[in-house]
């Protein structure tokens, strides 16, 4: 389910790369909704699982929680550009780079050795928690927020915020449009 989301994400660098106006602001927005549902996925339940059982499980997460960092930064940067911005294109393709490299660890150093170690029973046990924990993420990237523990204190009140921010914002683009 994850690799599959990252190869949705690829596909979706592209749709932003190659439109302009509306449709890439819409193709934008459910890049950035992507990304940030994903990654607090992937911080609450599959890297602690990771930690935990891969040898060296610790530093293999350190490394992925670092790249999440710094992909959260440019994508927020990305945010406030927004896609009309004439430097848009240029963070967009750092931020591409940072993201697919950071999807090539994840599955290379995580994701395999994951399987190698854990019953296949176990990992398909947790794409429904998966799906509620990206149900319930924020929509928005909140750097500082990779880990689990800050993901379940945190992330409900960022939730809450981002997506009453994302009705405001649809209110207030629907008015405009009229």
């Amino acid at each position: 389910m994850l690799t599959d989301q990252h190869r949705a994400i690829a596909a979706l660098f592209d749709e932003v790369e190659r439109g302009d106006g509306t449709v890439r602001r819409e193709a934008f927005e459910r890049l950035v909704r992507l990304l940030a549902v994903h990654e607090t996925a992937e911080e609450q339940l599959v890297h602690p699982l990771a930690r935990v059982t891969l040898r060296s499980g610790r530093a293999v997460i350190d490394e992925r929680l670092a790249e999440e960092h710094t992909a959260k930064r440019t994508l927020a940067a990305l945010e406030k550009l927004g896609p009309a911005s004439p430097e848009f294109s240029a963070v967009l393709a750092r931020l591409r780079d940072e993201v697919l490299e950071h999807a090539r660890n994840e599955e290379t150093h995580e994701f395999a050795r994951l399987r190698e170690q854990v019953p296949a029973v176990e990992l398909r046990a947790l794409v429904p928690l998966v799906r509620a924990a990206e149900a319930a993420a924020p929509t928005h990237p909140h750097a500082g927020v990779e880990s689990a523990t800050r993901n379940a204190l945190v992330g409900p009140l960022l939730s809450l915020f981002d997506r009453t921010k994302d009705l405001a914002g649809k209110a207030i683009g629907k008015e405009s449009r009229t």
